[in-house]
C-alpha cells in the first residue's frame, strides 16, 4: 500500500475511534426508514410463501421480518425498495418473462398495488 493511502486509512481509523468514544461527531450520518415488509406484501395481495419466493428467501425469514424478530439488511433491503417502487422489473428478472405478459393473464393476481388500475383497464363494475 502506498504511504499516502496508508496514512489516509490510519487517519480514518483514528477518527472512527474518536467517534465511538464520543470525542468527535461524525461528519455525516445517514438514517434509512425501516421497510414495512408486511404492508408491502399485503399491498400486492401475495401470500407469505409467494412473496418469499419472489424475494428469494425462506418463508421463515419473511415471517421474522414481518414480526420484527429480524430486519432485512443489505441487498434484501435494496430489493424490497425495488419491489415497492418497480415490481415489474423484479418480475422480469425473477421469471425471465416480460412482466406485462405475466401480469395480464386472466385469473392471475397482478402485482399492481391494491386500488391501482393498470393502463388500459376500466374501473367500471368495481
Amino acid at each position: 500500500m502506498k504511504d499516502d493511502l496508508f496514512a489516509e486509512l490510519l487517519e480514518s481509523v483514528r477518527q472512527g475511534g474518536a467517534i465511538l468514544r464520543g470525542k468527535r461527531r461524525p461528519s455525516r450520518a445517514f438514517r434509512f426508514d425501516e421497510p414495512d415488509v408486511r404492508a408491502l406484501r399485503e399491498s400486492y395481495g401475495l401470500s407469505q410463501a409467494k412473496f418469499a419466493a419472489l424475494m428469494g428467501i425462506s418463508p421463515g425469514t419473511l415471517r421474522n421480518w414481518e414480526q420484527g424478530r429480524r430486519r432485512p439488511e443489505g441487498s434484501a433491503r435494496v430489493l424490497l425498495g425495488v419491489v415497492e417502487r418497480h415490481p415489474q422489473a423484479v418480475l422480469d428478472v425473477v421469471t425471465g418473462a416480460p412482466s406485462n405478459r405475466l401480469l395480464e393473464r386472466p385469473g392471475r393476481r397482478t402485482l399492481h398495488p391494491r386500488g391501482a388500475v393498470p393502463a388500459g383497464r376500466s374501473t367500471a363494475g368495481r
